[in-house]
């Protein structure tokens, strides 16, 4: 009994791990499936991803074969931005701002007073130079006018005086020297006619001098005292009109009818040539910067009647004319988009347009169209 025992158990222990194998087999086969479906489906995308790019491929050079069927030999287009001139306005010279009186987007006249600078100083300058020029106008009148009637008479006067007073020296020395000679030299000394003779002479200076004083009157001031009169009085002018010069530059003014892009500077601050108080946009002209190729160039020249379209305005198209192309070929800037390659040389040209609504802003995509003709008008 106990060795049978062993054996049931082998035999039973045998037939056993069959049905162990067999029972696993299934569950292999059951991880296998699901990796068989995954790669099948992945195929299946890959050959739908393909046929897509496919059909797109076919369809990019199917609208682009029609788009080409669709352009007119006989018109040019061009896409380009919208440019104008810009102007930064600065003070002349340095001070603090007093008032700013226009804002961001105001449109300004020809002369109009944008800003002011304080003046608290340079007013009490301008009238002490001004007082000073007319001071020095009156000298040079002075010296233009020479001598006044009575100021001639005067020295006339003066001469008749002196000559009344040489006679009466003359006899008093005549009398003197007669009484000598009468009397041998006792009845005077000669201390009284040394001092009579010095007054004949010194009357006789006085008569000369007299003379020559009236004849400075007659003929009037030299020509180098007017010649000098007339150089200090430019001076003088000249720095009143500098202050002049200084005052009205504390008034800001706008150079041309314009729009205010950016106010940089505040009542308060100081400034100086170097720093700008506003950024202005000049209107007029206006101007769509276009790039041309090489091959077009000859089919384009200015005067040429042109049509403006923009994205914000769809349907609506702006006349305008080519106005300026460049003589001087250069790469194709990155913010263009054109059909050619960004590495091909082209030309700048600039078509004008006239925007008196101010609709078109600077930097705006544009379309130009150029009508290909050999007899483009140009703008009247």
């Amino acid at each position: 009994m106990n060795t049978l025992e062993p054996e049931a158990k082998t035999e039973a222990k045998a037939k056993a791990e069959p049905r162990q194998e067999g029972k696993a087999k299934p569950k292999g086969e059951a991880k296998a499936a699901p990796s068989s479906s995954i790669k099948k489906k992945a195929l299946v995308t890959g050959v739908i991803v393909l046929a897509a790019l496919a059909v797109l491929v076919i369809g990019f050079r199917l609208v682009r074969s029609w788009e080409n069927s669709k352009k007119d030999p006989n018109q040019l287009v061009l896409y380009g931005n919208v440019d104008l001139r810009q102007v930064d306005l600065s003070f002349n010279d340095s001070e603090r701002i007093a008032e700013v009186l226009v804002q961001e987007g105001d449109r300004v006249k020809r002369g109009q007073i944008l800003a002011r600078l304080e003046t608290h100083r340079l007013k009490p300058e301008a009238e002490e130079a001004e007082a000073e020029a007319e001071a020095q106008q009156a000298v040079v009148q002075r010296l233009h006018h020479g001598s006044r009637p009575e100021e001639i008479a005067q020295a006339r006067a003066n001469v008749a005086s002196a000559k009344a007073d040489l006679v009466n020296a003359e006899q008093q020395w005549r009398r003197l020297t007669a009484l000598i000679q009468l009397t041998s030299g006792r009845a005077i000394s000669q201390q009284d006619l040394d001092a009579a003779k010095a007054a004949m002479g010194m009357a006789q200076a006085r008569l000369e001098v007299s003379e020559k004083a009236l004849d400075l009157s007659t003929i009037g001031p030299r020509v180098e005292d007017i010649a000098e009169g007339v150089a200090q009085l430019r001076a003088k002018e000249a720095h009143l009109e500098l202050l002049r010069r200084e005052l009205t530059d504390a008034n800001l003014v706008s150079p041309c009818d314009a729009v205010v892009r950016s106010r940089l500077l505040e009542p308060g601050e100081m400034v100086s040539p170097q720093r700008p108080v506003f950024n202005l946009a000049i209107t007029d002209p206006k101007w769509i910067r276009a790039y041309v190729s090489e091959t077009d160039l000859g089919k384009t020249h200015p005067g040429m009647k042109a049509s403006i379209s923009t994205d914000g305005f769809p349907g609506r198209t702006i006349p305008g004319w080519v106005g300026f192309i460049s003589s001087v070929a250069e790469f194709t800037p990155k913010s263009v988009q054109t059909e050619e390659l960004r590495s091909s040389l082209v030309y700048e040209i600039r078509v004008f347009v006239k925007d008196p609504q101010d609709e078109l802003r600077l930097g705006t995509p544009a379309t130009v169209s150029l009508k290909l003709n050999p007899t483009g008008g140009s703008q009247p």
